[in-house]
Parts: structure tokens; sequence; C-alpha cells
């Protein structure tokens, strides 16, 4: 089961933390630029993402499609990335899911596109050269 942080703050209340603490350590750790980990940051770090993540679905969640199932899906969250000025940075994270078929047909037309690019240049430095 997931790391579960569970103190008093300064105030007597109960705090608590679901994400598992040991990954968000390896994932801090994995920047060249940290040493050592504070407990506290720690803390604060899974806390964030925790309140980060729940804003996120909440925000999916409303303007999603999945209401009427009370569902939350891949699609409500690749749509908030791409429609969502707040979530734009995750949009490369999220991409809207294509059909394979759909993703091939992209890459021929493409190939083409570029081809006949290139042929049309080939052209024109021909045409340039007999002058």
């Amino acid at each position: 089961m997931a790391d579960v942080a569970v103190g008093r703050d300064k105030c007597g209340e109960q705090r608590r933390v679901l994400l598992p603490l040991s990954r968000i350590r390896v994932i801090m750790k994995s920047s060249p630029e940290v040493s050592s980990i504070n407990q506290e940051a720690l803390v604060l770090t899974a806390k964030a993402t925790e309140l980060f993540v729940q804003y996120l679905a909440t925000c999916s969640y409303r303007h999603g499609s999945g209401k009427e199932k009370k569902a939350l899906t891949y699609h409500d969250l690749s749509h908030t990335a791409e429609e969502s000025e707040t979530f734009q940075f995750l949009a490369d994270i999220l991409p809207k899911k294509i059909l394979a078929s759909k993703y091939l047909k992209m890459l021929k037309e493409k190939r083409e596109e570029d081809q006949a690019q290139n042929d049309d240049n080939d052209g024109s430095e021909d045409d340039e050269a007999e002058s």
C-alpha cells in the first residue's frame, strides 16, 4: 500500500498525504540539482501534487462528456489539456487518441507532401541551372 504520512501540523489538525512518498522522493532525486530532500519539502510536494491532480480531474470532469456516466475518461483529460490555457503544458503528455489507421494515413500523406515539395525544389534548381 502507498506510504501515508499521518501526523499533526502546528494547529493540531491531522495531516494526510495519499501519494507514495518514496516514489515522490525518487522523482525528486532524479533531478541532478537536488542533493537532499527535507521531509517537510517532500510532504509539501506530495500535497501540492495531490491538489493539482484533484484540480485537473475536477476541471476535466466538469467540462467533460463523462458526467452522464459519472466517469472521468482519458478523452476528458486530453480535451482539458488541449483547450484550457491553465493545463496547456500537458498537451504533449495527454495527447488526443487517434486510431492507428488514421495515424498511418496521416504519415503517408505527410510523406507524399514532403516528396512533392522535394520534387518541386529539384525542378526549380534544374531550371536555374539551364538558364
